[in-house]
Formats: structure tokens, C-alpha cells, sequence
């Protein structure tokens, strides 16, 4: 595994040890990837939803009414 040496400040340095001791984590290391994990995460449902967006802006408008496409919605349209 890679292995790189960083600094921080002191509040995240603060907020890493108090992980560490409460058990939630057994290292700095296993902290600090499973937050890089959680942003990884966060940035793919972000993209994901942009791509919605962007799919349904190409896709033009509708004449349906919002009941229609509440049907449209609920039967997986």
C-alpha cells in the first residue's frame, strides 16, 4: 500500500486523534480513508446527479400534465 506523509491542521488533527482513542477507528490511516471514501462517494452521487440533469435538459419539454408524469414516474418511465 502507498504510503505518503501529510500534515494538519489542528483541528482536524484534534478531530483524528479523538476518533482514534474513542475506538471508532484503530488508526489515523483507517480515519483518514474512510473520510477520503465518503468524499469519493459524495463526489459520485453528485456527478450522477448531474448527469440526470444534464440527460433531462437534453431530453426537451413535455405537454404532460404533473398527474401524467406522476403516473410516468411511478410506473418506472
Amino acid at each position: 500500500m502507498p504510503r505518503q506523509s501529510i500534515s494538519f491542521s489542528e483541528p482536524n488533527h484534534e478531530w483524528l486523534s479523538a476518533k482514534v482513542e474513542s475506538k471508532e477507528f484503530k488508526s489515523n490511516s483507517e480515519a483518514v480513508n474512510d473520510a477520503l471514501r465518503k468524499v469519493r462517494e459524495m463526489e459520485n452521487g453528485i456527478q450522477a446527479i448531474r448527469d440526470k440533469l444534464i440527460h433531462a435538459e437534453k431530453s426537451g419539454f413535455t405537454n404532460m400534465t404533473i398527474d401524467e408524469i406522476w403516473q410516468e414516474a411511478r410506473r418506472g418511465g
